[in-house]
């Protein structure tokens, strides 16, 4: 097992490259099965979940392979249909393969996904919308059996909540359908947008993507295309974070600034200052951050969930209290009682979680038991005093690739042992 040892206050400068987005990555690996020939994936993060990802496509009888920041895919017919359970237990994201599989072959059996336990994500959501579409499915101790006895066929559905699941799910099943799928109360987020396009280009008809109706009109095959993943926008919200904390001035490359939004401003109301050009961010910090006063956390274009725990990090050194409402997951405040032992003053009850700045944190060994959270403890170890040493690196690395190489290339005193 891996962990990192963090030598805290030293500030961060100079440049780097954001890496492509996990959440987009693994619903358009997903999507490959769709086509024949072959899909080039640029910008496509080296990640454990997307090796994963790639692990499930050769498992089906795809040839996938990872050049650099790569990926080449081809699965001109897969040759099964059947997921196992240590893979789907792997990463969240292998639920996407439910929709996908079965709209290719018409059947798919997969046990229930594993990944973070940040909470209750039921897949109701999943398997209503699919049923709708004409999928039969049985579920018993644990595994889903899907069919399309008569094929999908295109319906209207209407989604009680914006799962960014239940819509990349929607979409995969729906774009070789019969006839044409409506999505009412979609998911928004950009990572929707980014799989429709790549969809798009394979030869699907999607329309509306990045909005809350969204149309498919089914096509009768997809082929391979290329396609750039677009960047990550938690990494890049985890990375001004780091700054932030620091006091430092960084410049972030390829991003897209329409994408962070809703977090900018949090951060501005902290007292950082941004400069955008073209594809770059420059970041600017404060000696010492302001409270941000209230962070809720919404379904997008609002505050992102999975930026919640790097900035509640960075509002424990901010002067003032900071309140958290978290309202997408109702355990995410597992990185709270961590940070206490670091020095930090936070009170958690329910989906809320009050912060009191204090001048400093300290070093102390740490354990994180999720993606983000992970990401919390790196950023405080990198303003705290001392050494910080952070165990449970596996599930930085779901997400973030190379971190401490990252970190380490902008001044940090990060090392994985």
């Amino acid at each position: 097992m891996s962990k990192l040892t963090i030598t805290g206050q030293k500030r961060l400068s100079g440049a780097t490259e954001v890496q492509g987005a996990k959440n987009s990555a693994l619903p358009i690996l997903a999507a490959t099965v769709l086509t024949r020939g072959e899909s080039v994936l640029y910008h496509c993060p080296d990640l454990t979940d997307v090796e994963a990802s790639l692990q499930i496509l050769r498992w089906l009888g795809c040839k996938a392979q990872r050049e650099g920041s790569t990926v080449l895919v081809q699965c001109d017919g897969i040759s099964r249909h059947d997921i196992p359970d240590g893979l789907m237990r792997k990463n969240r994201g292998s639920l996407t393969f439910l929709g996908a599989v079965l709209a290719a072959v018409g059947k798919v059996r997969l046990s229930l996904p594993g990944g973070c336990e940040i909470g209750l994500r039921p897949i109701d959501l999943h398997l209503k919308a699919l049923r709708r579409l004409g999928a039969v499915i049985k579920e018993r101790r644990g595994w889903l059996d899907c069919r399309a006895p008569h094929g999908l066929k295109g319906a209207a559905v209407t989604l009680p909540f914006p799962s960014v699941g239940a819509t990349e799910d929607i979409m995969l099943a729906a774009c070789t359908a019969s006839g044409t799928t409506t999505v009412t109360n979609a998911a928004r987020e950009p990572e929707i947008r980014d799989l429709a396009d790549y969809l798009n280009r394979c030869g699907a008809k999607i329309s509306g993507a990045g909005s809350s109706e969204l149309v498919i009109d089914g096509v009768q095959a997809l082929h391979g295309a290329e396609h750039a993943v677009i960047p990550d926008r938690i990494v890049a919200a985890t990375l001004v974070t780091c700054a932030a904390m620091t006091g430092s001035d960084i410049t972030l490359k390829g991003v897209v600034h329409s994408h962070l939004r809703a977090v900018l401003p949090v951060f501005e109301d902290a007292g950082c200052r941004f400069e955008a050009a073209g594809n770059e961010l420059r970041v600017f910090s404060p000696q010492r951050l302001h409270s941000m006063k209230i962070v809720r956390t919404m379904p997008y274009p609002g505050f992102p969930t999975d930026a919640q725990a790097p900035l509640l990090a960075a509002a424990t050194v901010a002067d003032g209290t900071t309140v958290f409402m978290e309202n997408i997951f109702e355990n995410r405040f597992r990185h709270a009682a961590e940070l206490a032992r670091m020095g930090a003053d936070i009170k958690t009850e329910g989906k809320f979680a009050v912060v009191e700045g204090v001048p400093r944190l300290y070093g102390a060994s740490v354990e994180a038991v999720d993606l983000r959270g992970a990401a919390a403890l790196l950023s405080a170890g990198l303003c705290a005093e001392g050494v910080t040493e952070l165990d449970g690196v596996r599930y930085l690395e779901r997400g973030y690739e190379r971190f401490e190489q990252v970190l380490s290339a902008l001044g940090a005193d990060v090392k994985k042992i």
